[in-house]
């Protein structure tokens, strides 16, 4: 189950910077700050022509109507109607403004999430929006703070604006004085600090509330249902699972944790279920699921349950301990991503009884090392005989910072595969999601020297013959098997590593001094140390890899700490 990489709420200044807290939760020093700051900005004189810079490219404007049209002309982002259906006041649309330019900054897309490699792919993705009442990811105080310094078009975006009602600001002035006088009364008092504890975690809790009504949100698209059921590795092994393992499943009481359309949950009833209980959190899946059961005719055994499992177990529509059979497709971009294993596993423990089966029981990630051929080098390199490769080495450079979900072909790496994690669904903790493991991985049956570029990540699924007694089978997102909707995960090296399993190819006289895993010195093995935990950011993933090149004399070369996100 994998929905699109998007966080409602990211940092304004990028990835290597901390998320900004809301004005309300700053510091009173922070506040002042701020206040100076933007006083400051006041001292330029309003007369002068100034040039407003287009959200989303380089183009300058000398007004923001003029900017506001080639917006919405080149770029599919119509201000006047956001602003309108929104509803939004002065602050709401600051915020907004703050919120694009945090988001392009980034290379993402303010209104879907996506990531893009570049700033011209950014360009070409951009589309309008699908904004319902509740869906303002900006509508976060970090981005009443300026993203871009000098950034003008926040001083005259509403400058000709009317405002009927006196209790709406309308006005930059209004703002600054409001929030100076915020940051007055707070330096006052004592009791505010107090409560910031307080302050942070309804704040937290209210980023969870938006993320989760996004990421549930955007499982009412069919077009991303339409990709999970038409990923036929991916359906064919839970049917197999399901359907032909009569012995488990004829007779029982299953829960299928996130049903969405209710394709598991109708397999299960074909094979026998006595009652399925399909729990789906977003509203619309759940109303399709219930449809859909009723048009097979499997209403009766079918019995959807709109709601998240957190919430659920409080509702008590599923009995405690109740359940024979817990069946769910979890699994996220590297497995871990979305978080939704700890739904999982919060199922597991309230409704599961004691002997009961997982489907799938076991969960293991892999990795390994990829050449050149696995990134996007070499189309660079001959564009109808022209030499692009300047571009395929700055993505390169590029991905070093993010990960990367792409598909990988076997052929293209060039280490052995290593077991990085494994997972015990029925007896794992709920911590044990958050892991470090190392690994070695050495050159793949090659007599010459060959260059790893990075670490791809895949897992498999296992629904093994602890439950599956009649047909075991492994669902697998390798390299070397049938691609699945999942593709695989890439972590880019900040510098490529050259490898080599014959040290008759390195003079080791002359090149010994030379640091391990260059071309003139290539390393026998490249140690890594990745860390996988649940990021701060709600369903996001953080991953941390330490890389180290160890050469054929067992000196070491150790590359820069890489930090990776995945939201």
């Amino acid at each position: 189950m994998v929905a699109p990489l998007y966080n409602t709420v990211d940092s304004p200044m990028g990835d290597n910077e901390e998320q900004l807290p809301g004005i309300k939760d700053m510091d009173v020093d922070d506040k002042k700050q701020i206040w100076d700051d933007w006083n400051a900005d006041e001292e330029y004189d309003e007369d002068d022509d100034v040039e407003l810079l287009c959200l989303f490219c380089d183009s300058k404007y000398i007004s923001s109507d003029s900017l506001f049209e080639h917006c919405f002309s080149s770029h599919s982002f119509d201000f006047g109607s956001i602003r309108t259906t929104m509803n939004l006041d002065f602050y709401g649309c600051f915020k907004l403004l703050n919120y694009i330019r945090s988001q392009v900054g980034q290379n993402r897309c303010w209104s879907c999430g996506t990531t893009c490699q570049s700033r011209s792919e950014l360009q070409d993705h951009l589309h309008e929006p699908s904004l319902g009442s509740s869906n303002l990811p900006w509508d976060n105080d970090m981005y009443l703070k300026p993203y871009m310094e000098e950034d003008h078009l926040l001083y005259d975006f509403d400058k000709d604006e009317e405002v009927d009602d006196d209790s709406m600001i309308s006005s930059k002035e209004d703002m600054l004085e409001n929030l100076k006088i915020s940051i007055e009364e707070n330096g006052a008092s004592s009791s505010e600090v107090k409560s910031n504890d307080k302050k942070s975690n309804n704040a937290i809790d209210h980023e969870i509330v938006i993320v989760n009504k996004n990421y549930f949100g955007s499982y009412g698209s069919f077009g991303i249902h339409r990709e999970m059921i038409s990923d036929k590795v991916r359906t064919d092994a839970y049917r197999q699972a399901i359907v032909d393992n009569p012995s488990l499943i004829k007779g029982a009481v299953v829960l299928d944790v996130g049903c969405g359309t209710g394709i598991l949950s109708l397999f299960a009833a074909q094979a026998g279920a006595s009652i399925v209980n399909a729990v789906e959190a977003s509203d619309k899946m759940a109303s399709v699921a219930s449809q859909i059961a009723k048009d097979n005719n499997r209403n009766g055994v079918v019995k959807v349950v709109n709601g998240m499992v957190e919430d659920l177990i409080e509702s008590k529509q599923i009995e405690p301990k109740s359940v024979d059979v817990l069946v769910s497709e979890w699994m996220g971009y590297c497995l871990l991503y979305e978080s939704m294993l700890n739904s999982v596993l919060i199922a597991r423990d309230h409704w599961l009884k004691p002997g009961g089966a997982m489907l799938p029981d076991t969960a293991t990630m892999f990795v390994a090392g990829f050449g050149k051929g696995a990134t996007s080098m070499p189309f660079w390199e001959n564009v109808y005989g022209f030499d692009m490769s300047s571009i395929g080495k700055e993505l390169v450079e590029d991905a070093a910072h993010i990960p990367i979900v792409d598909v990988v072909d076997g052929n293209n790496l060039v280490t052995n595969t290593a077991l990085l994690k494994t997972f015990d669904l029925v007896t794992m903790k709920h911590d044990e999601v958050d892991f470090t493991a190392s690994v070695q991985l050495q050159q793949k049956g090659q007599s010459t020297v060959s260059k790893c570029y990075g670490i791809v990540l895949w897992f498999d699924t296992s629904f093994t013959n602890r439950f599956c007694k009649e047909a075991p089978t492994v669902l697998s997102t390798s390299p070397y098997t049938p691609s699945t909707h999942w593709s695989q995960t890439l972590l880019t090296f900040c510098k490529p590593i050259s490898l080599s399993s014959s040290s008759s190819l390195v003079d080791m006289a002359h090149n010994s001094s030379l640091p391990a895993g260059t071309d003139a010195n290539p390393a026998v093995s490249i140690n890594s140390r990745i860390s996988i935990v649940r990021g701060l950011e709600h369903r996001s993933i953080d991953i941390s890899m330490e890389v180290t090149a160890v050469g054929f004399d067992g000196r070491k070369r150790k590359l820069p700490v890489q930090m990776f996100n995945m939201r």
